[in-house]
C-alpha cells in the first residue's frame, strides 16, 4: 500500500501567520455565504403569505418550508460537482464559484415579485433561486472545511477547523440579527410588504467582499503535495462517505430544527412575538459562535469522540424536557436560557465536528467524498427538518413532537461515531 504521509512530510509546513491568513479569507466568505443561505428561514412566515397564499396558514407554511427543503435537493449535486472541482482544480477555484452562485440566488429572492403580482411564476422563481443556493452550499461546506483543516497545524486541527463551523453559525447569527432589526424598526405592514426583502438584497455585499477575500488565497500545502501522489488500496470513497453521512445526521437535524425553525416555533407555540422570537434565537446563536472555538480547542487536547458522543447523549436526554419548558408558558428570559443551553449542546458537536469529519478522508478525495456524504445527510435530514417539524405538529396536534425527530437523529449518529477511530492526535492523510 502506498501512503502519502512521507510525501506530505516533505511539504513545507505553513507558519501560523500563513495559516491564519488563509483561514481568515475562507471564514469571511463563509460567514457571508451562510448569511445568504439562512435568511430564508428567518422570514419564513412572511414568505408563506407572499408566495403561497391560501386560506390554510399551516398549508402555506408547509409549502414555504418544502421550498426551503427542496433547495437542499441540489446540495448533493453541488457537493459532487464542486467537490470534485476542489479535488482536481483546487480548493480556491471551488470556493470562488460557490460564493458567486450563492450571491446570485440570494439577490434573486430579494427581487422576485410576489404571488399577487405574477401568480404561479413567483413560487417557481423562488424555487429556482433556492436550488441555486443549495447547489452552492453543497460545494461550499466541504470545500471550506477541507481548506481550513488542511491549513491547520497538525496539533490544532480541532481549533482551526472549529472556525469553519463558527463562521457558519456567524452567518446564521448575522442573518437572525438583521431579520430581528428589520422586524424591530419596521412596522408589521412594512415588513410584510417590502421589509422582508432587505436581508436578501444585502446579499449583494457578498460579491465584492467575498470574491476579494478569496481571490488572494493560496492552495493548502497538503493539497499541493497530494496532487502528484497516487494512493492505492484505500478504503473505497463511498464507504467513507457513508460514515460521514451517519456522522452528520444529528449535526444537521439539530442545526435546522434549533437554529432555523426555532423562531417560527417560539412565535407559533411558545407565545413570543415575531420580534422576541428572532432576538431569542439571535442570543442563542451568540452562545454557539463563542463556544464552538473553545470546544474545538478542547478536542485537540482530549479527543473528538468524547465531545461528539456527549452531544448525542445530551440531545437524546434533554431535548424533550427543554421543549416542554418552552411550551409551558415560559417567559422570554426562560426561552432564551433554553436556547443558550441548546447552543452549547450544538457547539459540543460543531467544535470538533469539522476536523473529525475531514480526518475520515485522504487528501486526494477529501473534498469530493466529504461533500457528498455531508450534503446527502443534510439534504435528507436537515433541509426538510422545518417541514418535518411542522408536519409532525400538524399530524399529532402536539407541539412537542419535533423532539422525537431530534432524539432519533441523536441515536443514529452516536452509533456511527462510536465506530470511528479517534483521530485528534493522528497525522492528516
Amino acid at each position: 500500500m502506498n501512503t502519502t504521509s512521507n510525501h506530505f512530510a516533505e511539504a513545507d509546513s505553513p507558519s501560523h501567520m500563513e495559516s491564519w491568513r488563509a483561514v481568515s479569507a475562507a471564514i469571511a466568505g463563509n460567514i457571508l455565504e451562510w448569511y445568504d443561505f439562512a435568511i430564508y428561514g428567518y422570514v419564513a412566515t412572511i414568505i408563506a403569505r407572499n408566495f403561497f397564499p391560501s386560506g390554510d396558514e399551516v398549508g402555506a407554511l408547509l409549502a414555504t418550508f418544502a421550498t426551503f427543503g427542496i433547495g437542499f435537493v441540489a446540495r448533493p449535486l453541488g457537493g459532487i460537482i464542486i467537490g470534485r472541482m476542489g479535488d482536481t482544480k483546487g480548493r480556491k477555484a471551488a470556493l470562488l464559484l460557490t460564493i458567486f452562485l450563492m450571491a446570485i440566488g440570494t439577490i434573486g429572492i430579494g427581487l422576485i415579485p410576489t404571488y399577487s403580482s405574477i401568480g404561479l411564476f413567483a413560487p417557481l422563481l423562488l424555487l429556482i433561486c433556492r436550488l441555486m443556493q443549495g447547489f452552492a452550499a453543497g460545494g461550499e461546506w466541504g470545500g471550506a472545511t477541507a481548506f481550513i483543516v488542511e491549513w491547520a497545524p497538525q496539533n490544532r486541527r480541532g481549533f482551526f477547523g472549529s472556525f469553519q463551523q463558527a463562521s457558519v453559525a456567524g452567518g446564521l447569527l448575522i442573518g437572525s440579527a438583521v431579520a430581528a432589526i428589520c422586524s424591530t424598526v419596521l412596522s408589521g405592514d412594512q415588513m410584510e410588504s417590502w421589509g422582508w426583502r432587505i436581508p436578501f438584497l444585502l446579499g449583494i455585499l457578498l460579491v465584492p467582499v467575498g470574491m476579494y477575500m478569496r481571490s488572494d488565497i493560496e492552495e493548502t500545502p497538503i493539497y499541493r503535495a497530494a496532487k502528484d501522489v497516487v494512493t492505492a488500496s484505500e478504503t473505497p470513497g463511498w464507504i467513507l462517505a457513508a460514515k460521514a453521512f451517519g456522522f452528520t445526521i444529528l449535526w444537521t437535524v439539530s442545526y435546522y430544527v434549533i437554529l432555523y425553525y426555532m423562531p417560527t416555533f417560539t412565535e407559533k407555540y411558545a407565545g413570543l412575538s415575531r420580534t422576541s422570537s428572532l432576538w431569542s434565537n439571535t442570543i442563542g446563536l451568540v452562545m454557539l459562535v463563542v463556544a464552538i472555538p473553545l470546544l474545538g480547542l478542547l478536542s485537540d487536547k482530549i479527543g473528538r469522540k468524547p465531545l461528539l458522543i456527549g452531544c448525542c447523549v445530551a440531545f437524546a436526554v434533554l431535548t424533550y424536557p427543554l421543549f416542554s419548558v418552552m411550551l409551558s408558558g415560559a417567559s422570554l428570559p426562560t426561552v432564551i436560557t433554553v436556547q443558550l443551553i441548546f447552543g452549547l449542546m450544538i457547539a459540543m458537536f460543531s467544535g470538533p465536528g469539522p476536523a473529525a469529519i475531514a480526518e475520515i478522508f485522504p487528501t486526494s478525495t477529501r473534498s469530493t467524498w466529504m461533500s457528498t456524504g455531508y450534503s446527502l445527510a443534510t439534504s435528507i435530514f436537515g433541509g426538510f427538518a422545518p417541514f418535518i417539524a411542522t408536519w409532525l405538529i400538524s399530524r399529532t396536534g402536539s407541539p412537542i413532537s419535533p423532539t422525537y425527530y431530534l432524539i432519533a437523529a441523536a441515536i443514529a449518529s452516536v452509533i456511527v461515531i462510536a465506530t470511528l477511530k479517534e483521530t485528534a492526535h493522528s497525522e492528516l492523510r
